[in-house]
C-alpha cells in the first residue's frame, strides 16, 4: 500500500478511491515494518471512508489488526453527519488501566513478594470465565453500577472519593442501564470484581527511571524507593455482549451494502439506534470503572494483611476502547485535502466544536487546561498509562497540547501485538516463561499456563520504541519508566 513518511515518525496514506480523509500513522520505520505485516493499513483506509470522518484516520505507534478499526485506531466524526461504530470501540468496552502509587519500599515488597502475590491472586479472581469475589449481584444492584460506575463502588465502601476523582470522567459516564440486554446482565452479574483473561493483569512495579522530575512529583510517583501497582481489566462478558447486541441490531437496520468492511457496521450518531448504543456503551464502561475500583479495594486489603498499613493511592485511571463526545478544534481546511496541514502546530484552529472520538486501543492524551481533567492535573496535563507485556517495562507519559491539535488528544495504549494468541500458544510454554521471568527478578502467577503463553513478551512490539515515537512526535511525553517485580495474569 502506498504509504510515505512525510515527517520523522509520521506516515501518510494518501486520500484515494472512496477515502474522505487521508490516513495518518505514527510509527518509526521499525514499527512501520511490523504494521505492514497485517491488515492495519487497509483498516486505516477503510475507516477513512466512513461518513462524517474529520481530518484523518489515525493509527497510533502500537497499531495492529483488529475488528473493524485497527487496534490503535483513532477517528473523530461530525455529530450531524457522522456515525458511531462498535468496531471503532471494541468488544471489551473500556478495557483500560489504573495506576496506584504506594509507600511500600521496594526491598520490603521483594522480601514478602510471593506472599503478597498469592494473597492478591486469591482476592482478585482471574482467568477465563472467572467470577467476582462478591458472587452474583442482583439485577437491581447491577443497574445502579451501570448508572454510577466507580462512584457506586465508593459509596458501598470500596475505596474513597479521591479514587474516582482521579479517574477519567470521574469514573461515571452517562450510561443507561435500560439500553443493556438481559443477556448482558446475565453475563455481568457473576463477574463484578474480577480481572478476567487475555492481556489483563495486576502488576507490582519498581520506578526504574524518571524522565521528568517535576511532573512525576505532581503524579506522586517520584520516589524510586517505593513500588507502584498497575491494574489492567475491562467490562468482562457484559461489555462483550453489549458490543455483540448492537452489531447485530445495526446490521439488521442498516446492512453492509455501502461499507468497505462489514466489521465497520455503524449507525448515524444522532439516530435512535446510535444514541442507544452510546448509552449502552457508557453503561458497560461504568461496569469496568466499578470493577477496577473494587479490585483497588482488595489490593489495599491484601497489602494490609501482609505488610500492615501502607498508603495506596490512585494516580489515574484511563479508558481504552471507548467513543466519547468531546470538544476539539476542527479547521475547515483540515478536512483531509493533503495531510501536512493536519500535522502543523502553527495552523490556527478556527472552530472548536463537539465531535465523537473513537479510540480503539488508544489512550486520551489531554494536555494542560482541559476541563475534563482533575484539578490536580490541570497545570500538567493528564497521566497517560502505557503498559508493557509481563517481562517488559511500562511507562507513564503526560498528555500534551500538541496531541489535542494533531491526534484528537490521543496516543498509544500499550505495546501492541505482533503475533496472534494461537501462534504464541504454539511457540511458547507458560512454565518456561515463568522460569525466565524469575531469572529477571519478576515473580509471575497466572490462571493457566496457556494464558501465560499467549501473553509472552515476544508476542508484542517493543514498548520502548512505541513510547519513544509518542514522545518524539509530541503526542505524549515521557515521565516515568516502571519495571515489573510481580505479575498476576488473567
Amino acid at each position: 500500500m502506498d504509504v510515505k513518511e512525510i515527517q520523522p515518525n509520521i506516515w501518510q496514506l494518501p486520500k484515494t478511491d472512496k477515502m474522505k480523509v487521508p490516513g495518518i500513522i505514527y510509527a518509526s520505520p521499525q514499527l512501520m515494518k511490523m504494521i505492514q505485516q497485517d491488515s492495519t493499513l487497509q483498516q486505516v483506509k477503510n475507516v477513512a471512508c466512513l461518513p462524517g470522518i474529520l481530518k484523518a484516520s489515525y493509527a497510533m505507534p502500537d497499531a495492529h489488526q483488529g475488528y473493524g478499526f485497527p487496534i490503535g485506531g483513532v477517528a473523530a466524526f461530525d455529530l450531524e453527519e457522522g456515525i458511531i461504530s462498535p468496531g471503532g470501540v471494541g468488544y471489551d468496552i473500556n478495557c483500560s488501566v489504573r495506576l496506584l502509587s504506594t509507600t511500600i519500599p521496594v526491598k520490603e515488597f521483594v522480601e514478602h513478594r510471593e506472599q503478597i502475590i498469592n494473597e492478591l491472586f486469591k482476592n482478585v479472581p482471574s482467568g477465563v470465565g472467572s467470577k467476582g469475589r462478591i458472587g452474583k449481584v442482583t439485577k437491581e444492584i447491577l443497574q445502579e453500577i451501570l448508572a454510577d460506575g466507580a462512584q457506586w463502588a465508593v459509596k458501598q465502601g470500596y475505596g474513597k472519593k479521591e479514587d474516582w476523582e482521579r479517574t477519567e470522567d470521574s469514573g461515571n459516564l452517562k450510561g443507561d442501564p435500560h439500553c443493556v440486554s438481559e443477556m448482558a446482565y446475565k453475563r455481568g452479574m457473576p463477574q463484578l470484581g474480577s480481572l478476567g483473561s487475555g492481556n489483563h493483569f495486576l502488576e507490582a512495579q519498581q520506578i526504574e527511571q524518571i524522565f521528568d522530575d517535576k511532573i512525576a512529583k505532581v503524579f506522586g510517583i517520584d520516589n524510586t524507593g517505593h513500588i507502584t501497582i498497575m491494574v489492567h481489566c475491562g467490562s468482562r462478558g457484559l461489555g462483550h455482549q453489549v458490543a455483540s447486541d448492537y452489531i447485530k441490531e445495526m446490521e439488521q437496520k442498516y446492512g453492509h451494502a455501502n461499507l468497505p468492511d462489514r466489521e465497520l457496521i455503524n449507525a448515524p450518531i444522532q439516530s435512535e439506534l446510535g444514541q442507544k448504543y452510546l448509552r449502552a456503551m457508557n453503561a458497560a464502561a461504568n461496569f469496568a470503572f466499578a470493577n477496577k475500583q473494587m479490585i483497588t479495594h482488595w489490593v489495599r486489603e491484601s497489602i494490609e494483611k501482609v505488610l500492615g498499613n501502607a498508603e495506596v493511592n490512585v494516580v489515574y485511571d484511563v479508558c481504552h476502547n471507548i467513543a466519547k463526545i468531546e470538544e476539539h478544534y476542527v479547521n475547515d481546511e483540515n478536512s483531509g485535502d493533503g495531510g501536512n496541514e493536519i500535522l502543523s502546530e502553527e495552523s490556527k484552529p478556527k472552530e472548536k466544536r463537539k465531535v465523537c472520538v473513537h479510540r480503539k486501543g488508544a489512550t486520551r492524551s489531554f494536555g494542560p487546561g482541559r476541563k475534563e481533567l482533575p484539578s490536580c492535573y490541570q497545570k500538567t496535563g493528564q497521566p497517560v498509562l502505557i503498559p508493557g507485556s509481563m517481562g517488559t517495562a511500562s511507562y507513564v507519559l503526560v498528555g500534551t497540547e500538541k496531541a489535542g491539535k494533531v491526534s484528537f488528544g490521543s496516543t498509544a495504549h500499550g505495546a501492541g501485538r505482533v503475533m496472534s494468541r494461537n501462534e504464541a500458544i504454539s511457540r511458547f510454554r507458560g512454565q518456561k516463561i515463568q522460569q525466565e521471568l524469575l531469572k529477571k527478578n519478576i515473580f509471575l502467577k497466572g490462571a493457566s499456563w496457556e494464558g501465560i503463553a499467549e501473553e509472552s513478551p515476544e508476542a508484542y512490539k517493543d514498548i520502548n520504541e512505541v513510547v519513544k515515537v509518542s514522545h518524539e512526535v509530541g503526542i505524549g511525553n515521557l515521565v516515568v519508566k516502571l519495571k515489573p517485580l510481580g505479575v498476576i495474569k488473567g
